[in-house]
């Protein structure tokens, strides 16, 4: 019966499916029952074995030794490794000799090349080589965790090759050694039944039981696997003579049962047949308990059975689920099964070990994870700092941290980026500083952390700036703590000071808040003294070029408290004069830059008129051939001479529609003044489709009441794809005050613009409108500014953010598009008082990694650029400085604006954003007509063009026949 529900147990691993695949798993799935059926049996076989003539009385299923050792004996046919007879050829054999060898030097040179140990370890066990595969695999296994196949190929051939006690215990100490890197199931279960085989030693029964307990407790709750590790025990138990077994094969069944696994109705049904006795009441309702808990658990089950390997998100959809409950052994067991499959995931180990660190704290379990995290993945530098923080945490000798198997081999573990070593060098630093007592003048401690701050700048020069060409710190964060260090907590303001002149002379004079941080430890308040700190700032003001403002702000603030008149002149001399020389320089870069984008505007401008002038000389050829071929045609079939052209280019004009003429909106809106209708030369059915579409998507323009823009707000943008906005816009507006018409604006193709006008019935209506502003409409945030005639006042503008030096508020970039604003003010309040956060996101709503952070004073801010700057925030470098936001273009007004034509030609000619690519003089001569009335002007009657000389003694037209004859002339 155990058997048979070892065997049902594993139906759950596989999902049925239509096809080959199908018929592949369900193969799959049988050689796995036939395999677990075959321990389980071997379990039994091997402990009545050992336990003598007894066996034949204590058989309860009726199953022969024959049987399972026939069994036993296919499984283990099944499972040798195929290429046995390989080593026959000897071209082969000297083939593999020359791969092994290649192989080998390739390891002496990368000793962390996965491949590479694996392809040995093949080559050498199919040669035959005992003695060098034991010791290729003891080498891989120092250095990565084995996955579960490696494990039991080796654990069978050293089975196999065992031949006395003292290589049973080699077999055990593997054993061990395996069930640490990863939770596997299989591994347990062959644990479990080899250790029966030692039944008849010394203590076997304690060992066979011990490690049939410690396997429940680590895979006992694994809902599809679990229930072999259960079996496997209770046919051992069953096996045993002895008065005390019914009592034991009773427990078992009843801890089974109390846990949710899978054909947990099967157990039932044979624990009821197995047991002499009713089932206590207790023992049925743990039982209905538990299938009630499988239920919950089942769609997470199904879903990683459903779904094909790694199955990350299954599994972390799975590990929330657990978090919610809050079972710890469910929570271990389903983060090392999400492992087993996705080692090579630095943030899954992450937050396993985040999970242990923070909530079970149980020092062998979290080193062992931190251990095998670091080993899954070395090239993490955020695994060797936890793991240096937890032995720290947990009291590891010291010796055994700074050991090669730590520290050193953390050094050693080829990290992908320059900062990566600096990171892990602070952690150590940190480290070694909290070992000393700096109450003492002089310890061994003491020298030991100064010993280390120095050979951490040498490695970092000679070889991260070798490897990487760059230095990984370039803003020296490692001597500035060292010189924090010594100001601080060893009063050694001589050796900090010669740091910082270090510090300066790798390029870091240039910044302001390496200054200012100088300035904090010479402060008399603090370290140093007056003289020291004016000697600080007066370099400073001479070197600072990014904000050299706030280091003059600085010095001055200072004399002002501190210094003589004579020093307070000298300073503001100083001063003055590094202000007046960076605004010169300042303002030459302006104006360099404005020339550049000038020459840049002419260089687009021409570009543009070059590819007009390209596609009208294009159509133009095309009419041209077009005429050519209709005259020629007209010729061949008779028809009418050059002097009927005109009357039926007249019919053309007059065909125009009526909906053309009734729509003088649109002409203004194209800036079409000046032309007649007749350049319409839109063949008629069109001409009739967009009238329909005009018909359509009739919109009626209103025109905007200037008197009622106290009672307004202008609505901007909005989601182009917003279908009847002034319907989903009212409900909004109407919790502010009665909404008395919502107006969106329309091209002339009917789609929507992105804006609207909003008028209440009450002033306060609309003040009150305006808090809406930047609210999330359609997934983009809602401008809501004042009705505001601009063409009565230029000046005015909605953006209320200032362009101005702001020295109390602070500009941070490079955040993470995840971060938001709760954590950033988390991150910012540690340095001040927080008055606003403001994240700069695109049109979209969506983050740009940019934000705005404004302090109550300069000096909070001050002191949260020096410390945050350079800071990381979920793996992101941010940097941060002082606001202070280029000045914003001013548009150029319209009436500045030149037309081609002329100084004084109006806008209108040429529509409203001058001549476009799509107004160029497309039109033939004969179609072309000067502007007629001076209604379509703007401000009177159009200016007539001044006649040219070139006009005056234009060449006569030519003919259809005189223009074919050009373009047909060689």
């Amino acid at each position: 019966m155990a058997t048979a529900a070892a065997a049902s147990a594993s139906e759950p691993e596989t999902d049925p499916k239509a096809g080959p695949e199908a018929e592949g798993e369900e193969d799959e799935a049988k050689a796995d029952r036939t395999r677990r059926k075959v321990l389980t049996r071997a379990v039994a076989t091997a402990a009545c074995k050992a336990m003598g003539p007894a066996w034949d009385e204590q058989r309860e299923e009726g199953v022969s030794e024959s049987d399972g050792d026939e069994e036993f004996a296919m499984a283990s046919s099944a499972e040798s490794s195929p290429g046995e007879d390989e080593w026959e050829y000897d071209e082969e054999e000297e083939k593999n000799q020359l791969e092994i060898e290649r192989l080998e030097e390739q390891l002496s040179i990368n000793v962390y090349d996965y491949n590479c140990h694996v392809d040995l370890i093949r080559l050498l066990r199919l040669e035959g080589e005992l003695t060098k595969v034991r010791v290729a695999r003891q080498k891989m296994s120092e250095i990565f965790p084995l996955t579960e196949e490696l494990w039991l190929e080796w654990l069978h051939d050293e089975i196999s090759m065992a031949l006395d006690s003292l290589d049973r215990e080699h077999v055990y100490d593997l054993f061990e050694k395996a069930v640490k890197d990863y939770i596997c199931p299989n591994i347990w279960l062959e644990y479990g039944q080899y250790s029966v085989g030692g039944i008849g030693q010394k203590g076997g029964l304690e060992k066979v039981r011990s490690v049939f307990e410690r396997a429940l407790s680590s895979v006992g709750l694994h809902m599809t696997k679990g229930l072999a590790i259960w079996e496997a025990y209770r046919e051992f138990e069953n096996a045993i003579v002895e008065a005390a077994r019914l009592e034991k094969v009773h427990s078992l069944f009843r801890r089974q049962l109390a846990i949710p696994l899978y054909d947990m109705e099967a157990t039932f049904a044979e624990y009821e047949e197995w047991s002499e006795d009713p089932i206590p009441e207790s023992v049925i309702q743990s039982y209905h308990k538990a299938l009630q808990q499988l239920e919950k658990y089942k769609p997470y089950e199904e879903a990683l059975l459903e779904a094909e390997a790694p199955r990350l998100a299954e599994y972390q959809a799975y590990i929330d689920f657990e978090m919610k409950i809050g079972d710890p052994a469910r929570i271990q067991l389903i983060f090392e099964r999400a492992l087993v499959e996705n080692c090579l995931v630095p943030d899954l180990w992450i937050r396993y070990s985040q999970y242990l660190d923070r909530q079970l704290k149980v020092k062998d379990l979290v080193l062992s994870v931190h251990n095998r995290a670091v080993r899954n993945c070395p090239w993490t530098v955020a695994l060797w700092s936890r793991y240096l923080l937890a032995m720290e945490r947990h009291g590891v000798d010291h010796h055994v941290i700074v050991a090669p198997v730590t520290f050193e081999k953390a050094l050693s573990a080829g990290f992908i980026q320059a900062t990566d070593y600096v990171e892990i060098w602070q952690a150590y630093l940190d480290y070694l500083r909290r070992r000393v007592d700096f109450k003492q003048d002089s310890s061994k401690e003491l020298e030991e952390l100064r010993s280390a701050f120095t050979r951490a700048l040498e490695y970092l020069k000679q070889e991260v700036e070798e490897r990487f060409n760059e230095s990984g710190d370039p803003s020296c964060m490692i001597m500035q703590n060292w010189a924090r260090i010594e100001a601080r907590l060893c009063n050694n303001m001589q050796k900090a000071r010669e740091l910082w002149d270090s510090i300066m002379t790798k390029g870091n004079a240039k910044y302001a808040n390496m200054w200012l941080e100088y300035y904090n430890l010479e402060s008399p308040r603090a370290h140093g003294d007056t003289q020291h700190c004016r000697k600080a700032l007066h370099r400073a003001v001479q070197c600072t070029s990014d904000y050299p403002e706030h280091v003059c702000e600085v010095l001055l603030t200072m004399e002002r408290t501190e210094g003589t008149l004579e020093d307070w002149d000298i300073a503001v001399q100083k001063t003055e004069t590094r202000l007046a020389r960076v605004n010169e320089q300042r303002m030459k870069a302006a104006e360099k830059e404005a020339t550049l984008a000038q020459q840049e505007e002419e260089k687009a401008e021409h570009r543009k008129r070059a590819r007009a002038e390209k596609k009208a000389l294009k159509k133009k050829v095309a009419r041209g051939a077009d005429k050519r071929k209709a005259d020629d045609a007209e010729k061949e079939w008779g028809g009418g001479d050059e002097e009927e052209q005109p009357s039926k280019r007249r019919k053309l004009e007059n065909s125009v529609p009526a909906a053309a003429e009734e729509a003088p909106d649109l002409e203004e809106e194209m800036g079409l003044f000046g032309k007649s209708a007749s350049a319409d030369v839109t063949p008629p059915s069109k001409q009739k489709e967009r009238a329909a579409a005009a018909l359509k998507r009739d919109v009626p323009k209103v025109p905007h009441d200037s008197s009622k823009d106290s009672v307004t707000v202008f609505v901007s943008n909005l989601p182009y794809s917003m279908e009847e906005p002034d319907v989903k816009l009212r409900p909004l507006f109407e919790a502010c005050g009665e909404v008395v018409e919502v107006r969106p604006i329309f091209s002339n193709r009917g789609d929507f613009r992105g804006y609207c006008y909003v008028e209440f019935k009450e002033e306060k209506s609309a003040l009150q409108a305006l808090q809406l502003d930047r609210k999330n409409v359609g997934g983009r945030p809602m401008f809501v500014s004042p009705c505001v005639d601009k063409s009565k006042n230029p000046d005015f503008k909605v953006f209320r953010y200032s362009t101005a030096l702001e020295k109390h508020k602070l500009f941070i970039s490079g955040l993470p598009f995840s971060c938001t604003k709760e954590e950033l003010e988390e991150i910012c309040k540690a340095h001040g008082t927080v008055k606003d956060i403001r994240l700069v996101t695109n049109r979209a709503g969506k983050p740009k990694g940019l934000a705005y952070v404004e302090y109550e004073n300069e000096s909070q801010a001050s002191q949260a650029v020096m410390k945050m700057d350079g800071m990381t925030i979920k793996e992101n470098v941010i940097k941060v400085a002082i606001s202070n936001p280029p000045q914003r273009k001013v548009p150029e007004k319209p009436e500045a604006r030149k037309a081609p034509g002329g100084p004084n030609v109006p806008r209108q000619i040429y529509g409203a954003r001058g001549k476009g690519r799509t107004q160029l003089s497309l039109l033939p001569r004969a179609l072309h007509r000067p502007s007629a009335t001076g209604a379509q002007a703007e401000n009177g009657p159009a200016l007539k063009p001044a006649v040219t000389t070139s006009e005056a003694t234009e060449a006569p037209k030519m003919s259809n026949a005189d223009f074919a004859k050009l373009l047909l002339r060689k």
